[in-house]
């Protein structure tokens, strides 16, 4: 069945203000995601925050419950922190790493991922080594199969789409590898979860990270962590935790949460947990591969249409690239372009050399333009960037 863009519109209240190409930085919320966390604000105020907290724990175990759907897990499998960084440091706190232990990791791994392997490597002595990569684009899966022969790595990370470009990293096979070799495996799927189908069974990983407010389109300053069964057995639990994730049980001792609850901190914006409940089950209803399929056919038409534009190169690579479209105006400062959209009401973003220093060295390019386009989008949205562009690289005359 197709999807229904006129009611996915008419659901989606900023549509009818600007045209949001914006959705891997965050996605415009649908109506019934503004309710939930609206309504549970309006409570708050009404009743006070611990009383509407308290009488909103049934729909509160049902958010994770719909979470846990969303990506193929039980509900005492989610983690609920305050972003999908957040999730990242958490599951990464649970080794122990220690001089000559080795993390394995992709090229194209997230900033913030990237920086915090360099501060283990400077303060615990601390390994760090990036697979190879294909021609073609992404990480080589023998590349880390060699990698993992090693028996001092500890854990492999990868991000499974990039957010400087529409790479998508071949998760699922690195999963395999992981598992066959006996390493835990972080994958961070912040740019994945709402515009790629999710199961955390097929991943196989030990730790999946995400946010609720990018192609789920859900509220800001909420995210999640899967934690799995094998994790949980191991007794991984976050370096720093607090009284929601343990028991205090005598003067020296305390005992971690039996379930996932352990990488959570005590105190919750339940607003946005709300939200993201509701944006999971958004997703599902529209259906995240049908959705997502659309939107990589508007990225497509996007790639063709700048890659005839005067002084415009199309960055992405990879063999199905993800609804993430980068592109250099030669000439042209992508932060000074964004602002120029942006005054005629058309969001993108600018993605810097220093999002992504491997990637964009090997690129060649300081900065680059950043549209993502989601199923809610139109047509005639993707030909008025197009005709926006146009005006804006045109020489002067």
């Amino acid at each position: 069945m197709a999807l229904d863009v006129v009611k996915l519109r008419a659901d989606t209240p900023g549509c009818g203000h600007v045209v949001h190409l914006d959705n891997a930085g965050a996605g415009l919320m649908p109506r019934p995601v503004l309710d939930a966390v609206v309504g549970h604000l309006r409570r708050e105020a009404d009743i006070g925050g611990y009383q509407a907290a308290d009488d909103a724990q049934e729909a509160v175990h049902e958010a994770y419950a719909d979470v846990g759907r969303l990506i193929g897990a039980r509900a005492e499998h989610i983690a609920v922190v305050e972003n999908a960084t957040v999730a990242f440091f958490q599951a990464v706190s649970a080794f122990d790493f220690g001089p000559g232990d080795v993390i394995v990791t992709t090229r194209n791994d997230y900033i913030s991922n990237q920086i915090t392997y360099l501060s283990l490597a400077r303060r615990r002595g601390v390994e760090i080594r990036r697979a190879a990569d294909l021609e073609s684009g992404g990480v080589d899966p023998e590349s880390v199969r060699e990698l993992l022969r090693d028996p001092r790595v500890r854990l492999l990370a990868a991000t499974w789409v990039p957010t400087n470009s529409g790479l998508v990293q071949p998760v699922e096979a690195l999963g395999a590898i992981a598992e066959a070799a006996g390493v835990p495996y972080l994958v961070d799927g912040c740019q994945a979860v709402g515009q790629i189908p999710v199961d955390v069974g097929r991943l196989r990983c030990d730790f999946f990270s995400a946010t609720a407010r990018k192609f789920l389109r859900g509220p800001r300053g909420i995210g999640f962590l899967y934690v799995s069964d094998r994790a949980l057995r191991r007794g991984d639990s976050p370096l720093y935790i607090d009284m929601r994730g343990a028991e205090w049980v005598a003067a020296d001792e305390f005992r971690p949460a039996a379930d996932a609850h352990r990488f959570e901190n005590w105190e919750f914006a339940y607003s946005l947990v709300l939200g993201l409940g509701a944006a999971a089950r958004y997703a599902r209803e529209v259906g995240v591969e049908q959705g997502g399929a659309r939107a990589r056919a508007l990225a497509a038409v996007l790639r063709r249409q700048l890659a005839v534009l005067p002084g415009v190169r199309v960055l992405d690579r990879g063999r199905d690239p993800a609804a993430i479209v980068t592109a250099e105006v030669a000439g042209r400062y992508a932060p000074e372009l964004v602002a120029a959209l942006r005054r005629q009401r058309i969001n993108t973003t600018p993605t810097l050399r220093g999002y992504a220093v491997i990637d964009m060295d090997e690129k060649q390019v300081e900065s680059a333009l950043r549209i993502a386009p989601h199923y809610y989008n139109t047509e005639e949205e993707i030909d008025t960037v197009i005709a926006a562009l146009q005006t804006l690289v045109a020489p002067a005359s």
